[in-house]
């Protein structure tokens, strides 16, 4: 299958800060391809550089077969964006937001909006003002969704949500997961490890692994011991003879 978004050594720095060195990652097309790593690690830069909104360093980038930096607004047309810090018409109802952005989008789809609206339960006449944060992600994704992108990117899309929105959310995605590519990135595997189909791990702006969640899973494994009775103390400390210790046992 085809890459959809390929980077070849791709770096960034801001001022002597390195965020991104010698990047090298592959997303397949037709994939949920979730990037993950610790906060500051680069998943935001990277995005960023991919959307045409940061110039990296060196390097280069391909999204959809074009250079990121030639992105315009055919190729657009065909990505949906949402970010955790995302910026929308604040003065705006939901339903006026979807009819102001339908004319942009030649693969708008009436229907598929008015589902959205009504699968994330989104208050049409409300206005984006007055929505909590999970309405306003939920809206941002509607947004995206309803002109069916081959291609969605979502920056953090969880962070600071409920479980129950993040779940809503999560169903959304997977609802396009047949006609979309997503990549979509976290700080917490665990917000996306039960939907992602690959996983990419960025930690100080390095790649350090990159594969399918099959592969992933069976590489681990989760190993639970049940006692009969509790488990022997080490001699003169409050660590048990099993388990995790500290590498210096205190005297």
């Amino acid at each position: 299958m085809n890459d959809i978004i390929r980077t070849n050594g791709l770096s960034k720095s801001f001022r002597r800060t390195p965020v991104l060195d010698d990047l090298n990652l592959s997303v397949t097309q037709g994939s949920i391809f979730g990037l993950v790593g610790p906060n500051g690690a680069g998943k935001t830069t990277t995005i960023k550089i991919l959307m045409n909104i940061l110039k990296a360093a060196s390097g280069s980038a391909e999204v959809m077969g074009r250079d990121s930096r030639r992105l315009g607004p055919a190729e657009f047309t065909q990505i949906g964006y949402v970010s955790e810090n995302q910026e929308m018409p604040e003065w705006m109802t939901v339903e006026y937001l979807l009819r102001y952005l339908k004319p942009f989008y030649p693969s708008w789809d009436d229907s598929r909006a008015t589902e959205l609206v009504r699968q994330f339960d989104l208050p049409p006449k409300r206005k984006l003002r007055n929505l909590s944060r999970g309405m306003w992600m939920k809206t941002a994704l509607a947004a995206s969704l309803a002109y069916r992108p081959r291609l969605l990117v979502l920056d953090e899309p969880f962070s600071g949500l409920d479980p129950l929105v993040r779940e809503e959310l999560i169903e959304g995605v997977l609802d396009s997961a047949s006609e979309t590519t997503i990549l979509v990135s976290s700080h917490d595997l665990a917000e996306i490890e039960s939907f992602a189909s690959h996983i990419g791990y960025l930690d100080r702006g390095h790649l350090r692994l990159s594969e399918a969640m099959s592969s992933l899973t069976s590489r681990f494994r989760e190993i639970e011991v049940t006692l009969e009775e509790p488990a022997p103390m080490a001699p003169d400390t409050d660590w048990p003879l099993i388990g995790f210790a500290p590498k210096t046992l205190p005297r």
